[in-house]
């Protein structure tokens, strides 16, 4: 495998009209399959909330789970460039918390950069995280942690206002110094137009093809949940009703006292099993 992928590599491989490829991660297993399989980029996203901890949506994610899961995936990974979420309100208590926090994600995660939603409204704490020396991945369109004042899991930039606002939002932070951006369900002609007009290159999520890179929720991608997935999703797996078969097939044998068979049982002498049962006499 190559040397290690860095935010420069991104650059470049938009330069070179190469594909960026990226999913998430959020245990240690995922992150080395992941990075085994030559992925890019992985982003241990603020969506293990609802992925993981089976919290409802993801501002109710906190800086220590945060942590602690990006620590687990950083461990398995030596070839991808890992991005760290900044969870709700980790960077919106002042500047000065904000490279905090940030800070922590890099020295006690161990990962490249670190992501955050919005455009103008976050700027000042782009630019002081990025002077710090931290990388900065931004997201924009539909911003999760946002949910709330979005009233929902939207398109974002139909309107012409939406759209222009979008178009300002991606250059300011261009400007500001992130090396990529997030842009999540946005229609895909808007999409392959902000992603002209920057030098930097955008990973989509729901947002056509003409994105530099594309990221999906790995659970989505696996199929590891039954039911329904967003309409962006591609599920190249069903690993969720493989685990479910293989489960009732161990407690059908659990019951049937088919399994443990001779093959994972171990066995000592007649003679030993004589003396237990005989008190050792």
């Amino acid at each position: 495998m190559n040397k290690r992928i860095t935010t420069a590599t991104f650059r470049k491989m938009k330069q070179d009209k190469q594909k960026i490829s990226m999913l998430t991660a959020y245990d240690y297993p995922t992150g080395k399959m992941l990075d085994s399989s030559g992925i890019d980029g992985i982003l241990v996203g603020d969506s293990l909330g609802m992925v993981v901890l089976g919290y409802e949506d993801t501002t109710q994610v906190t800086m220590e789970d945060m942590i602690h899961h990006i620590k687990a995936v950083s461990r398995g990974v030596t070839h991808a460039l890992v991005v760290g979420d900044m969870p709700f309100l980790s960077y919106h208590m002042g500047i000065a918390e904000s490279v905090r926090n940030a800070g922590r994600i890099i020295q006690e995660g161990h990962v490249q950069a670190v992501k955050l939603e919005g455009g103008q409204e976050i700027l000042e704490d782009v630019k002081a995280i990025i002077k710090a020396g931290i990388p900065v991945m931004g997201h924009l369109g539909l911003t999760p942690q946002s949910i709330h004042s979005l009233g929902g899991y939207f398109i974002q930039g139909k309107t012409a206002e939406q759209a222009q606002k979008l178009i300002q939002d991606a250059k300011a932070l261009e400007e500001a110094g992130i090396f990529a951006l997030v842009l999540e369900c946005v229609p895909a002609e808007l999409a392959n137009l902000i992603s002209s007009q920057l030098s930097i290159p955008t990973i989509g999520i729901g947002s056509g093809k003409g994105c530099d890179g594309q990221i999906l929720v790995t659970h989505d991608l696996l199929g590891i949940y039954q039911g329904k997935s967003p309409r962006f999703v591609k599920r190249y797996g069903e690993i969720g009703t493989m685990i479910e078969k293989a489960v009732s097939r161990y407690i059908q044998e659990v019951k049937q006292e088919l399994f443990p068979g001779e093959k994972q049982s171990f066995h000592v002498d007649t003679e030993m099993m004589e003396k237990l049962y005989g008190g050792g006499k």
